[in-house]
């Protein structure tokens, strides 16, 4: 993981302001938000396993996700990137269990913070520049 300075950082917004501009950029929210926080992910390679990610927390209201109306007031937080490197085949000891199939979708990442190359960092910070001239006339 690196993190990287932005002048995005600090930036506070209503959520689905910010949400549908980033949006354009092929940000998402990532999955694994609450009420009271999330990331905002950008997916940098086809294997998805370097992400640009954007944290923010809520200081007014409460996130109720990508709902388009969504009025919460966030504020975002420093950007980095990261590497998560995934087994791609099938677990051959997998074990079938029917109740804890249901939550267990996933296959746990074998380095969920794996190096990574200069070149990902450059290209994380191009995206950023686009981002932040875009947002921050």
């Amino acid at each position: 993981m690196r993190n990287l300075e932005s002048r995005l950082e600090n930036i506070e917004g209503r959520f689905d302001e910010i949400d549908q501009y980033f949006c354009t950029h092929q940000f998402s929210l990532a999955g694994n938000w609450d009420y009271k926080h999330g990331y905002l992910d950008k997916r940098l390679d086809h294997e998805r396993m370097v992400w640009l990610r954007i944290p923010f927390h809520v200081i007014r209201g409460s996130l109720d996700g990508e709902c388009g109306g969504c009025k919460a007031t966030v504020k975002l937080g420093r950007p980095f990137v990261f590497r998560h490197i995934y087994n791609t085949g099938t677990d051959k000891h997998a074990k079938p269990r029917l109740i804890g199939a249901l939550f267990d979708q996933f296959q746990s990442p074998i380095d969920p913070d794996a190096s990574l190359d200069e070149q990902w960092i450059e290209q994380a910070k191009q995206v950023l520049q686009e981002v932040e001239s875009g947002y921050l006339q």
